[in-house]
């Protein structure tokens, strides 16, 4: 059985929890080849078809998902859909399916399965769907704008919100300091901490929750 099982690994997020992990000995599972891998962990390389099977295999304790797109890269709405949601849920079901105990997974702010805009929709939907599935504990991390290098083509509206970022995150106090930009080592640094938590229960974790945990 591994103890914890990462998807998404190539990712903003799930790079830095590959960074940030140590002794948490992670089987990380991916569509390509990740450079650099720490000897303590193991790299799984696969199309996405064969993952529900991989995980099933590996029997992990806990499944991590940094999982996520966006529309220009996958091209339409329904791709968007096929990883943010689809690809997510599979994993989790074959993970729960196996004996996973604990899911952790990187949603978004506002995320509201009924919301407007179909990108906070879209996060809202696959949460429900995870909490659906009855993990003993379910962690859904919902960060900010997140700060940190991509690498690859840059956003230009995102490229725009990060300028701004020290602006507009100064003039964001109580309940909207949850919108505030977050750096992606900082989220990272917390799904390490979730993943050696016992308990039991939904946790939802936003900046300030996100930033404790870090620490």
């Amino acid at each position: 059985m591994s103890e914890a099982l990462l998807v998404g690994a190539t990712g903003l997020v799930g790079g830095r929890v590959i960074d940030s992990a140590g002794d948490l000995g992670l089987t990380i599972l991916s569509r390509r080849a990740i450079a650099d891998v720490p000897p303590q962990h193991r790299a799984i390389v696969a199309p996405t078809a064969d993952w529900p099977g991989i995980i099933a295999a590996e029997r992990p304790r806990a499944l991590i998902s940094c999982l996520g797109t966006t529309i220009r890269q996958a091209g339409s709405q329904a791709a968007f859909r096929a990883v943010d949601v689809d690809l997510i849920l599979a994993a989790a079901h074959a993970a729960k399916e196996a004996g996973a105990r604990q899911m952790i997974a990187v949603s978004s702010v506002g995320a509201s399965p009924r919301g407007g805009n179909f990108y906070l929709r879209t996060k809202g939907q696959t949460e429900e769907g995870l909490h659906a599935l009855g993990f003993d504990r379910l962690d859904i991390v919902r960060p900010g704008l997140l700060r940190g290098d991509r690498g690859g083509i840059k956003r230009f509206g995102e490229t725009i919100a990060l300028m701004v970022a020290p602006v507009t995150d100064a003039m964001l106090h109580g309940g909207l300091r949850r919108y505030r930009s977050i750096a992606a080592a900082t989220v990272a640094r917390a799904i390490v901490a979730l993943a050696r938590e016992g308990g039991t229960g939904v946790h939802i974790h936003e900046n300030d929750a996100i930033r404790a945990l870090a620490d």
